[in-house]
């Protein structure tokens, strides 16, 4: 995990512009921390209520192993975390049918299977946010954990999923 922290540190200062935190890096910041969060409750079984504690506590906006995680808007944050959650069980078929046939979701490493649950969380229900700008976002989180053949699948499936619920967004082109 250390070494996936150390790469999701250096895909936040990708957003960053010259110190400069505009919203959009914080929301980025937000699904970035809301991935590690999924991934963490998947792999550790952490229970919702301590994640946010100690993402909002240690990680948010803090300097870790040397590294400077950027401020998060902590209500998306909070938002898509307990979302994907709640949600989950309505999410998973969803991507299971968009992944190719004979890998299903469980099958997925857990750090994609968290980016795909909160594209999808999102894509859902986050409608103040442009469908394309939230597949490009996940594909860049996904980037900060997996080479590049994986976040293409991440973009696939999330693309698949974004004309289910934003048909009218990818029908105009």
């Amino acid at each position: 995990m250390a070494e996936r922290k150390d790469k999701a540190a250096k895909g936040q200062q990708k957003g960053q512009q010259k110190g400069h935190e505009k919203k959009a890096n914080r929301r980025g910041a937000a699904r970035l921390a809301a991935v590690q969060a999924l991934y963490q409750m998947d792999i550790a079984g952490a229970g919702m209520n301590d994640v946010f504690a100690e993402f909002e506590g240690h990680w948010i906006g803090n300097e870790v192993e040397g590294e400077k995680y950027l401020p998060a808007e902590a209500a998306f944050f909070r938002d898509v975390v307990s979302g994907v959650v709640r949600d989950q069980a309505k999410l998973d078929p969803l991507i299971d049918d968009a992944l190719q046939k004979g890998w299903p979701l469980k099958r997925i490493d857990a750090i994609l299977r968290a980016v795909l649950r909160a594209g999808s969380y999102e894509l859902e229900h986050r409608k103040d946010v442009p469908g394309r700008v939230v597949v490009s976002e996940y594909v860049d989180v996904a980037h900060a954990f997996v080479e590049k053949d994986e976040t293409g699948m991440v973009n696939a499936v999330l693309d698949q999923i974004a004309r289910q619920f934003r048909a009218d967004e990818f029908s105009r082109g």
